[in-house]
């Protein structure tokens, strides 16, 4: 899938353009990012009604592709470097968000997988 990367779009927008692909995950957006392996603040945590063109440093247009295949760590690392957008990947299990800092080498198929079955398990 790819992903529409400019300063006029909304957050919320490609949020349900990831959760469409991958639904027992989401991604949050926030001011700054987290050390590696640690937790993001829900304080630094953007609102999903912001535009791109608020939250990043980077201006860059273009579009991001995300393959099942991708790890959670080289897909914020991507945001990171080509648009400056700080974001986490969240894993569903049962009806809670768990950030997934303690598992971003998995892959993000993986990472719906064991969401669905800790969703519906």
């Amino acid at each position: 899938m790819k992903i529409s990367i400019n300063d006029h779009r909304k957050i919320h927008a490609i949020q349900e353009e990831f959760n469409a692909a991958f639904p027992y995950l989401k991604i949050e957006f926030f001011s700054k990012p987290h050390g590696s392996g640690g937790m993001s603040s829900k304080k630094l945590m953007k609102s999903s009604s912001k535009t791109l063109g608020e939250c990043r440093t980077v201006h860059n247009k273009g579009s991001i592709t995300i393959s099942p295949e991708l790890t959670v760590d080289e897909l914020e690392q991507r945001f990171m470097d080509v648009y400056g957008l700080s974001i986490q990947v969240f894993r569903k299990s049962g009806n809670v968000w768990l950030e997934t800092s303690v598992t971003d080498g998995w892959t993000l198929e993986k990472q719906n997988e064991q969401g669905r079955e800790l969703s519906e398990g």
